[in-house]
């Protein structure tokens, strides 16, 4: 099996992972792939060192024209916004408010539930 290796000279390169990564180092495997990096929900992007990434577009593995840009996300931290702690499991829709209630027949519905 042989392995694929992109070498600098190639116009398109794989994206890669970069979720989970701290800003610094999502940079520089940017960079180092020929890839710019945007955070939209950040303007001091290029001062943030250990804000974690959390999203990007496109995703890991895509193939794209050297010198494309990469979007990325960031979780908050202990910053404005809130942490990045919570719940992460997904939750399940709760029950309507105001509990059980009988259900009232019909008047003069010849299928009334008689009371036990």
């Amino acid at each position: 099996m042989t392995s694929v290796y992109i070498t600098p000279k190639t116009p398109e390169v794989r994206v890669p992972r970069l979720v989970g990564l701290m800003a610094v180092d999502a940079r520089e495997t940017a960079r180092a792939q020929g890839l710019f990096l945007n955070a939209p929900d950040r303007p001091d992007f290029h001062l943030a060192v250990v804000d974690y990434v959390v999203r990007q577009y496109p995703q890991p593995g895509a193939e794209v024209p050297r010198d494309s840009m990469v979007y990325v996300w960031f979780d908050f931290g202990t910053g404005e916004g809130g942490g990045g702690g919570g719940v992460r499991e997904p939750r399940v829709p709760r029950p309507p408010t105001g509990g059980l209630q009988r259900e009232v027949d019909e008047p003069d519905d010849p299928y009334a539930v008689s009371p036990v």
